[in-house]
């Protein structure tokens, strides 16, 4: 069996200082995807690098405390490659792969469009050029049959189950028309398959990732659902169980984990 896990820090620093070693330790993940480190390679220690039973590896961003991805892998991969071949993005730190013999993993931190439309613009152009990456993963996928599992924070609710107060947030980033239909266009044209979804059809209350800090979202669960595994439809179709981990708070989003039938050769 194979463990991935899923989580958005909002701080590497700050979640460690939150006990995320500890539980690290007890979920046995094999691969951790980490988003939005918001440190920079000289302030990771080799505790923040290389907690226990794991090699880390992280793309960070060039903005001091923003940004940044990682992964933390129990066995080593063939490779380790950052970025996606986009100045503008990559700058930022917001893709890391690593690839074993016909798999890989990516931790991928789409950007947020909140704070304004200036933002909202760079998403969507963020969009443009991730989808078309996502393009050449699934061209390889179908002439090689590597798998890829795409994790992350991918900052849209794509459907109406997938938030709260879905009604409230029809014109707010993350679930704006636009976006909802690229996610769309990823799991329906593209052919990629949203792995929770495809074991937790049904599901809504409990399949939320992220609360804002604003109010009582948390207390309320007042959420929503932008942290998936993506995958390729083979290793999809290995997914046996999905858990999202709310006992402990180490960040403003809990980590999502969720095992294969799968082991890495």
């Amino acid at each position: 069996m194979l463990r991935i896990t899923s989580l958005n820090l909002n701080g590497i620093r700050s979640a460690f200082r939150k006990g995320l070693p500890d539980w690290l330790a007890r979920q046995s993940a094999d691969i951790v995807c980490l988003q939005e480190i918001k440190a920079q390679d000289a302030d990771l220690t080799d505790e923040l690098r290389h907690p226990s039973g794991y090699s880390g590896h992280f793309h960070a961003a060039e903005k001091k405390g923003y940004s940044g991805v990682g992964l933390y892998l129990s066995r080593p991969a063939e490779l380790v490659v950052a970025g996606m071949e986009s100045p503008e993005f990559d700058s930022e730190g917001r893709i890391i792969r690593a690839d074993w013999p016909g798999f890989s993993v990516i931790s991928a931190y789409l950007p947020s469009g909140s704070s304004g439309d200036e933002r909202q613009q760079a998403k969507y152009r963020f969009l443009d050029h991730f989808g078309a990456w996502l393009d050449a993963l699934m061209h390889e996928n179908r002439a090689d049959g590597r798998e890829f599992i795409i994790c992350g924070d991918w900052n849209i609710a794509h459907h109406e189950i997938d938030l709260k107060n879905w009604k409230g947030n029809r014109k707010n980033s993350g679930f704006l028309p636009e976006e909802r239909d690229w996610m769309t266009q990823v799991i329906d044209k593209k052919g990629f398959v949203d792995v929770y979804r495809r074991l937790h059809p049904e599901t809504t209350d409990e399949c939320y990732t992220w609360w804002s800090n604003r109010g009582q979202a948390w207390a309320k669960n007042v959420g929503w659902r932008i942290d998936y595994h993506v995958a390729t439809p083979g290793i999809a179709a290995k997914a046996r169980s999905a858990s999202i981990y709310k006992d402990e708070r180490f960040s403003d989003h809990a980590p999502l984990t969720i095992d294969y039938d799968f082991s890495l050769v």
